[in-house]
């Protein structure tokens, strides 16, 4: 599907070429797969097994191929038909399952499980119930990561100044804990820094638009002009000592599954 115009600056659709042509840059500049991967490095030498790996929503499956050597079988779950086709050539290995998180049904029990950067296209209030879906998938003494933005980073601020749109997993950890469901182990929060960095005033420009392609709420909340999103990275994300640097630290919500 082609970008399409909603207000001034375009709306891309995560179906489309333009979507994966502007995730491509922003992954080109940005240090945020080296930090994850060393992080969940971490995570993955401490499991008491590592006999399945569930990533939901993978994408193309950078990360997915970087973690599936570490496990005996890996199983995602990518909605999207072109991100599976890029799934599959970059994980051959791996089941690929097409439904909705909410719709499938992976007959895992998975050590250790992945939702990274999904819940901006998840409705705020089916983020409670997505993720304890995905932890019923979870072996007792496994772990569920749910990665998403920090909301007060300069990326994200950049996103609610001109969206409205907030995403805060302090929140949801909140609701996890009062859920009283007896799957939850502990729950802890943790924040990854990341930044990018850019040379080029146009990409850096593409890359703001992309992270301001988010769903919003009221829902279709028009996006600003691109003159406008030039002006903001100028203000904003001009580097002293040359080029564009926007920092985007992540937040790890980290909930054991409780064994027993």
């Amino acid at each position: 599907m082609a970008p399409h115009q909603t207000g001034g600056s375009r709306q891309l659709s995560v179906e489309g070429e333009a979507y994966r042509h502007a995730l491509g840059r922003f992954l080109a500049g940005t240090d945020e797969k080296a930090v994850t991967h060393t992080y969940l490095d971490g995570v993955v030498r401490r499991l008491p097994a590592r006999r399945v790996l569930l990533d939901v929503g993978p994408a193309d499956g950078g990360t997915t191929r970087h973690l599936a050597p570490a496990f005996e079988r890996t199983v995602c779950i990518e909605p999207s038909e072109p991100m599976r086709r890029a799934l599959r050539r970059n994980c051959p290995g791996a089941q690929v399952l097409a439904e909705p998180v909410l719709e499938a049904e992976p007959g895992v029990s998975a050590d250790l499980a992945l939702l990274g950067h999904v819940l901006y296209y998840v409705p705020r209030p089916q983020w409670l119930a997505t993720v304890l879906r995905i932890l019923e998938w979870v072996e007792p003494g496994g772990s569920l990561l749910v990665l998403l933005q920090n909301p007060e980073n300069a990326c994200m601020r950049m996103v609610r100044e001109f969206t409205g749109s907030r995403f805060d997993l302090a929140e949801l950890a909140d609701e996890l804990t009062a859920a009283g469901s007896p799957a939850v182990g502990p729950v802890t929060l943790e924040t990854l820094p990341a930044r990018y960095h850019g040379t080029d005033l146009r990409e850096t420009v593409e890359v703001a638009e992309f992270h301001l392609c988010v769903p919003t709420e009221p829902p279709g909340v028009p996006l600003p002009d691109p003159d406008e999103v030039e002006r903001y990275v100028r203000r904003h994300f001009s580097d002293p000592a040359g080029g564009f640097t926007m920092t985007h630290d992540q937040d790890v919500l980290r909930i054991d599954r409780r064994a027993g």
